[in-house]
Formats: structure tokens, C-alpha cells, sequence
């Protein structure tokens, strides 16, 4: 630590965090805070800090620390080009509102996602949760079991450094979900369950030069954090018996046939052991012999299971490895040998068909991975260089052929073209393309060859945050997987201490041979295990949101999943959802100027205005070559309008309920407002204090989808429809009739929207809201679940919204609440499912007619037909 560092002052703008800040902000050294107060409060330096004439960057540690490289006294805190003396109160302006703002971004800044390895049910979960938490300094720790991964947050960034070691001392592995550099990848083969991640990951701990390992063991890929040769490190994991290779999508594609035969082999080599040894059952064969074939099949298929139990044991953990493992190895102490056998092989094969199973839903996660190309055309002067995407910069121009998919996203330079969007949006029909427009990575150019300026790096892409949300929906939980991780956490333990008491009281008051009950105790264990439960809920909601995914429909969790499986009435807003939003001018009417003199005018209110009612009177003064005026004092009106001031008269463009507050007669032009509002046009007034100038009428026109949606809703049984504008109500009763909407709320400001969505809730509705993202924020949070049109177009659609329609249409709106609907239903059948087999299993356990293998088969069966029904939502049109 520099001396520096070391200094106690005043100065509080001084820390070791990395937070950047401008020279002038972290003090208060404006120039004008020179001369009067250093000479009358003279030089109390302790409170100095980095005051500077020339306003650049530094960091807060260089304001305080070794980086002056200097011998820093209590007397200066920090030195710049021209150093001051400043009192202790002008150190940092900073308020205390902006002191918690800060420690707000602190605590951002040390928030950290892991994965997390080696947990086997939702009790694992919460024991990390419950071990962390008593860990000093961490704030909060979240623990998702369905994708196996973790967010810490902690008060200071080092304490991160100690939670690797923390949740290995809890019998789980944690790795940084974000890879630095030094990080390499490694491909896995031989891994046939999630536990033989977790003992790859044990195994390279011990290593002294390995930092930091993760192992996933749905993607088959392992992290490593080393400093020794990669060689070495494939020659541990060998140790531990897998084989290891460095990362390719070469070598990926070439060896994942390997690693399905390898699983497949060992699977195939126990069955065929214990169906020689079921055989020779039926024949003269010695019974040590066929002894021993049971005994070969339990090895080869109980080896890794065993391994895992070993480990888990020794972790604290009670999974399914060490249920199965106590099952097969009592089975042999107790002469049962063709049981044991029966359980490991049973137990392998139910392993082999869930992975199998399992992969087939994380296939559209996969897809999506996979839709943007790996390399790029880059035209460099004249000459065209095929790159990797990760290579491209920004402002590139790219070129794409006819018929190739987009790499990166960008704007057209030049060229037309008709581009499939339906890998991004969902969208049926292909969408015309020019000069100017905005293309996405993972887009197919169907016709005309492009030149593209890169807007976004491949990490940046619209695709790669899609893929990012859609993996961070998969992690959250839905409320019906809650009640079953709740009842896993009981049922097990508390089966796992029948299955004990079973083994060891009945035969202490001589109720029965101790064979017979250490049997049954068995036979409790394995039930014990609540496998097909467990995975009842996730596998649904990952089929649903990847098929979501899919089609163009981001579904943020299983949480809104469900949430939209249960709507009754819907709340559409109409600019821009409902219709086009791109209003144009019907008609001009001018009460007290010309016709261009009126529109001059207009155009000069409404220049700075992004609204599409303004644009569309902005489009059409420009394409008249009407010129705005010279205004000044710009400022919109919510809800209302907008004013500005124009040779010194105050002017104002609005619905007629503005000219109304103002007091300005309308009588002389009611007759024309109402049949232009009869006729579905939304009006627009210009006057000033005194005085209406005149009206533009402005229409906008219904989207084609729109009412096939609308229908296609109804045909689905919901409740209600509703749109809400702010409009005036004969334009709301004209687009309510087309659309085909049940009920329709006009003249709403953007908190009247609030009042009607609270409304329909009073009425005991569940309500979605739909909207842009943008302009109904506030109804779309107060919904009990909101919809956000145009994803593809803006990030701000995608952040706040539950659920977000990549097409900037309502097409995929109906198949959303469909998909969520089946979800809900096959959640419920899955739950019931598990929970009547394990029932079933506990009751014919005591009568003596359920035995080892049937407990087994009863367990993995179960598992395998909730992921196969699961996987129907993979195939929901």
C-alpha cells in the first residue's frame, strides 16, 4: 500500500474502488472555488483532493494512492497540474444523495453470477444458500437449481474470490459465469450424469495450478482458470476418467457421437452382464458364477454412481447417486445379487434416456446459438476478406450474397433486398429492405445483394442479448416449482429416516427376519429419491420459453409463463399496437390564416417532438416544402400537446381538451370537431391564449394482424378485450368496432391507463397490458403481466416488459397464450404424475410386492415420461 493510501484525511472521495470519475466531480476544484476562500479559511490541505485545471478522467484510487508516485503527507491528499488548497467541507461536493447513489453502484458493481456444480435436488440449493449467508460480507445469495447457477452479492469485490472455496467446503463447485481471458474451454467426453461433473471439478481443485474449474455437464464443456500446459490438464481429467480436448466447433461436432457411444457402451456392457447372469439362472451354471456376473454388471454400471455417492457423502449431500449407490450395495450385502444388479442397470439406462431427453429441450437454445454464421465478408478497399464475426469492428461494411444468412447486425449501405426475419421475430412474410434500414444478425437475404455498416459487435448483437435473456428466463423459478422444491425438502429426508427406522426397529422387537426388513428399507431408498418431481416443472417451462423463443416471443421466466397461462382479459394500447403508428394528415382546416401559414405553424410547435402524431405533421409540411418558423421556449404538454413561442407570441398545438384548460372558445368549430372525431380521426388544434387558428386531422390505420389476432384470441376463450388510448372517443369507438375489441377507454392521460388497468383488476380480471415498452411503462408494471411489441427494434422493449414480441405486430400473441396455457396443464400433470407414483411406490412396499428393480424403474420411469411429456411443448404450433 502506497503512503498515500495510508494517509487518514477528510477526504472521503478517496477509496480503492475502480469507479471512474472526472477530476472536477470528485472534487469540488472549480476555479471560482479558488482565492477568497483559501486566503480567509486558509490551508487546511488535509482535506484537499486532486483538484485540476485540465478536466480529464481519472480514477478514484489515483486520486488517493500509489499512482501519483509521490510522498503524499497529511498536509495534500492528492496532487495535479496546479495543485489547491481546498477546506475540508469543499473536498467532495458530493451530496449524500449522491453518496447513496454511489454505494448503490458499488453494490451492483459486486453482484456475480456463478455456476454452480454438483447439486443434485432443490435441498442443495438452499443448503448453499443458507452457507454463504453466514459468510461475512455477503449481502445476498440466490441459488437456482434448474440451471445450475448462482448470483452473489457481495459488499466488497475480493470477498467473490473466497466463495469458490466457500461452496467447496459446502460439497459443490462455484465458478464465475463470465470467463476472463486466461479462462480456456475444454470439451468432456464420458460424462454420463450430472455428477461426474462434479467429480472432475474435486479431482482439478487438488491440482495446485489450476485457479478455478467448472464443469458443466449439459454442454459437456469444462472452464479452467490454470497456469501449466493445457496438456497436463487433459492427462488429470484422464486421471479422473474422462477424456479432455480443447474447445473447437470442430471438434465439438466431431466428438459428440463419441461421447453418446461411450455412454451408450458402458450402459449396453452391465445389461449384458446381467442378462448372461439372468440366464444362466435357468441353467446347470455354478451360482458363484452367475454371482459374479451380477457382481461384473453392478461394477461396470455402478462404478461412477458409487463415485459420486462417494463424493457426495463427503459433501453433505443426499442425491440420487447415493440413494441408487446404498440400494445396489445393500442389495449384495443382503445376497440379493440379481437386484443390484437389476438397480444399476436400470438406474444407468433411466441416466442415458433423461440426458438424451434433457438435450432435446435445450435444442432451441442450441438453435439459436447456431443461427448466425461464424465468419463474415468484409470489403476492404476493393478487395473482399472473409473474417471471423468476433473479428469484424464496428462501421465495417460487410457484404451479403443472396441466399446467406446476416453475421452481424448493421445498416444497409447499399442494396435492396427482401429479408427473412422469422429466426429473430417470428414473422411469416419476408420484410423489404433498403438503404438505411436496419438488418439483425441470423437473418436470411433472400434476394439482393447487401453491403452492411456493422452497428453492433457480435457480443452486442439483438440475437446474443436474445439468447442472453432467454437463458436468464430458463434460471428463474416459477411459483409451482416453489411448492415443489418445498416438497422435496421434506419428503426426502423424511423418507431417507423412514427407510433407516424400516431397516433397524421392525427386526429389534422381532417382527421379522432382518433380511426381509433391510429389503424394504432398500426399496424406501430408492423411493426416497424424488427425481421425476424435481424435474417436473423446470424441463416445462424450458421446453415452453425455448419454443417461445423460437417463434419470436421472449418469455422473461416461468413466473410470467404461468402468469400468462392465466389471463382473462387483455388491455391493448391503441397507437402503434393496434394501429400502425405512423398516423398521416387527413385534412386541414384554417379558421383564422392560410393553409401553410397554419401548417408553418404547426410544424414549428411540434420539430422537437418524437410523438407520431407530431412526425406525421412534421412529414407533411416537409413534403409540401413548408418551412417552420423561427420558435423558441419548446416544451411538451403530457398527454395534451405541446407549445412554443414564435415571434413572441405564445402558440399552441393540442386535443381540444387543452384549449378547453386555456379557456379558448371552441363553439365556432365544435360542429367540425365532432364529425371530424366521428369519423376516427384524432384532432389536433392550433391557436394561442386568445384564439384557435385551426385543425389537422390526423388517421392512423389498423394493422393488418391485428384483428386475426383478435379473433384468433377469442377462438382461445379470452375474456376480454380492451383497448386504451388517449384519443378522443370517436376515434376509440371507430378502431374498437374494426379491431373487433370488447371495450375501448378514451381520453386517457398516461396515468389514466394506470387507473384502468387497477380497474379491470378490481373486477377480479387477471390483466395483461400490451404496449411499445416506451410510452406505457407505467401500465405495463402495473399489469399483472406486460407485453412489450417491437423487441427486435429497441432494447428498451426488451427490458421492460415480462414478455416481449420481437415483431413489431400482434401475430405471435396468440400462440403465446396457447404455449403458456399447455405449459400450465402439463406442470399439473407432471406434479400429479410424480406425486401418485411415489404414492403408489410407498404403498406396496410394505405388502413385499414392490421390489428393488420395480422401485427403480418406478423412479427413472417416471422421470423419463415427465421429460417426454415435457417435451411436447417443443412441438406446440
Amino acid at each position: 500500500m502506497s503512503k498515500a493510501a495510508k494517509v487518514e484525511s477528510s477526504c472521503s472521495c478517496c477509496s480503492d474502488q475502480d469507479i471512474t470519475k472526472t477530476a472536477d466531480s470528485c472534487c469540488s476544484g472549480e476555479e471560482t472555488e479558488k482565492g477568497e476562500n483559501e486566503e480567509e479559511e486558509g490551508t487546511d490541505a488535509s482535506a484537499s483532493c486532486c483538484s485540476s485545471e485540465t478536466q480529464q478522467e481519472a480514477t478514484v484510487s489515483s486520486c488517493c494512492s500509489s499512482e501519483t508516485q509521490q510522498e503524499v503527507t497529511a498536509s495534500s491528499c492528492c496532487s495535479g497540474e496546479a495543485q489547491q488548497e481546498v477546506t475540508a467541507s469543499s473536498c467532495c461536493s458530493t451530496a449524500e444523495s449522491n453518496n447513496d447513489m454511489q454505494d448503490n453502484k458499488e453494490e451492483k458493481q459486486h453482484i456475480v453470477e456463478y455456476t454452480i456444480q454438483g447439486m443434485d435436488c432443490p435441498s442443495c440449493a438452499a443448503t448453499i444458500e443458507k452457507g454463504l449467508r453466514k459468510t461475512t460480507g455477503i449481502q445476498s445469495v440466490q441459488v437456482s437449481y434448474g440451471t445450475g447457477k448462482m448470483t452473489v452479492g457481495a459488499e466488497e469485490a475480493s470477498i467473490h474470490n473466497q466463495i469458490p472455496k466457500q461452496v467447496q467446503k459446502l460439497g459443490f463447485e462455484a465458478e464465475p459465469l463470465h470467463a476472463t481471458k486466461d479462462v480456456e474451454t475444454y470439451q468432456i467426453d464420458g460424462m454420463d450424469c450430472g455428477s461426474c461433473a462434479m467429480t472432475i471439478e474435486k479431482h482439478l481443485s487438488k491440482n495446485p495450478n489450476v485457479q478455478e474449474v467448472s464443469v458443466n455437464f449439459s454442454t459437456g464443456k469444462m472452464q479452467v482458470d490454470h497456469t501449466t500446459d493445457p496438456k497436463e490438464i487433459v492427462k488429470e481429467v484422464q486421471r479422473a476418467g474422462f477424456d479432455a480436448s480443447l474447445d473447437t466447433s470442430e471438434q465439438q461436432t466431431d466428438q459428440e457421437p463419441k461421447k453418446k457411444k461411450v455412454g451408450t457402451s458402458t450402459t449396453t456392457l452391465s445389461g449384458i452382464f446381467l442378462g448372461l447372469g439372468f440366464l444362466g439362472s435357468f441353467t446347470s451354471i455354478s451360482p458363484a458364477v452367475i454371482t459374479a456376473l451380477y457382481a461384473v454388471a453392478i461394477l461396470i454400471g455402478g462404478y461412477k454412481p458409487v463415485k459420486s455417492a462417494f463424493y457426495a457423502i463427503k459433501s453433505g449431500s443426499l442425491d440420487m447417486n447415493v440413494l441408487m449407490a446404498s440400494a445396489a450395495v445393500g442389495a449384495a450385502l443382503i445376497g440379493e445379487w440379481f437386484e443390484g444388479a437389476m438397480v444399476v442397470w436400470l438406474f444407468a439406462l433411466g441416466n442415458t434416456l433423461q440426458n438424451r431427453s434433457i438435450e432435446r429441450t435445450r435444442e432451441s437454445i442450441k438453435s439459436l446459438v447456431n443461427l448466425t454464421p461464424s465468419e463474415a465478408t468484409v470489403r476492404s478497399g476493393e478487395q473482399l476478406i472473409r473474417k471471423a464475426v468476433e473479428e469484424v469492428a464496428i462501421d465495417d461494411v460487410i457484404v451479403v450474397k443472396p441466399g446467406e444468412k446476416i453475421p452481424l447486425d448493421g445498416e444497409i449501405l447499399a442494396g435492396s433486398s427482401s429479408i427473412n426475419q422469422a429466426p429473430i421475430t417470428g414473422e411469416s412474410l419476408p420484410v423489404d429492405k433498403q438503404q438505411e434500414d436496419t438488418v439483425y444478425a441470423g437473418t436470411i437475404n433472400e434476394s439482393g445483394s447487401l453491403d452492411i455498416r456493422v452497428t453492433k459487435l457480435v457480443e452486442d448483437t439483438t440475437i446474443a442479448k436474445i439468447i442472453h435473456l432467454v437463458e436468464e428466463a430458463q434460471e428463474k423459478k416459477a411459483p409451482s416449482q416453489a411448492f415443489v422444491d418445498r416438497f422435496a425438502s421434506i419428503y426426502t429426508p423424511i423418507v431417507f429416516a423412514l427407510a433407516l427406522s424400516v431397516m433397524v426397529v421392525p427386526p429389534l422387537f422381532g417382527l421379522g427376519t432382518w433380511g426381509e426388513w433391510l429389503y424394504k428399507g432398500l426399496a424406501l431408498l430408492v423411493v426416497a429419491c424424488p427425481c421425476a418431481l424435481v424435474i417436473s416443472t423446470p424441463v416445462s417451462i424450458v421446453s415452453a420459453i425455448g419454443n417461445a423463443a423460437k417463434n419470436g416471443v421472449l418469455i422473461k421466466g416461468g413466473t410470467f409463463l404461468e402468469k400468462a397461462g392465466v389471463v382473462q382479459a387483455i388491455a391493448f394500447d391503441k397507437t402503434g399496437t393496434l394501429t400502425e403508428g405512423k398516423p398521416k394528415v387527413a385534412e386541414v382546416l384554417s379558421v383564422k390564416h392560410d393553409r401553410d401559414e397554419l401548417i408553418a405553424i404547426a410544424r414549428t410547435i411540434e420539430a422537437y417532438s418524437t410523438h407520431p402524431i407530431a412526425q406525421a405533421i412534421t412529414t407533411y409540411a416537409e413534403e409540401r416544402a413548408i418551412d417552420m418558423k423561427e420558435g423558441e421556449a419548446f416544451q411538451a404538454i403530457a398527454g395534451k400537446g405541446a407549445q412554443a413561442t414564435i415571434d413572441g407570441v405564445e402558440y399552441f398545438a393540442g386535443n381540444p381538451a387543452l384549449f378547453n384548460e386555456l379557456n379558448v372558445s371552441l363553439h365556432e368549430i365544435e360542429e367540425r370537431l365532432d364529425s371530424l372525431q366521428q369519423n376516427g380521426n384524432t384532432l389536433v388544434v392550433v391557436g394561442t391564449r386568445t384564439e384557435v387558428l385551426g385543425i389537422i386531422a390526423v388517421a392512423d390505420t389498423i394493422r393488418p394482424i391485428t384483428v386475426q389476432a383478435i379473433q384468433a384470441l377469442k377462438g382461445i376463450g379470452m375474456n376480454e378485450m380492451v383497448m386504451l388510448t388517449g384519443d378522443n372517443d370517436g376515434t376509440a369507438k371507430k378502431i374498437a368496432s374494426e379491431t373487433g375489441v370488447d371495450r375501448h377507454f378514451a381520453d386517457l392521460l398516461p396515468e389514466d391507463k394506470v387507473t384502468v388497468i387497477k380497474q379491470l383488476q378490481d373486477e377480479g380480471k387477471r390483466v395483461a397490458m400490451i404496449g411499445d415498452g416506451i410510452n406505457d411503462a407505467p401500465a405495463l408494471a402495473t399489469a399483472d403481466l406486460g407485453i412489450a411489441m417491437g423487441g427486435a427494434g429497441t432494447d428498451t422493449a426488451m427490458e421492460t416488459a415480462d414478455i416481449v414480441l420481437m415483431a413489431d405486430n400482434l401475430e405471435k400473441l396468440p400462440h403465446t397464450i396457447r404455449l403458456s396455457r399447455k405449459a400450465l396443464n402439463i406442470i399439473k400433470q407432471n406434479v400429479w404424475f410424480s406425486l401418485l407414483t411415489k404414492l403408489a411406490a410407498l404403498a406396496l412396499i410394505f405388502p413385499g410386492i414392490l421390489t428393488l428393480w420395480m422401485a427403480v424403474l418406478s423412479d427413472t420411469g417416471a422421470a423419463i415420461l415427465v421429460i417426454l411429456n415435457s417435451m411436447r411443448l417443443l412441438r406446440q404450433k
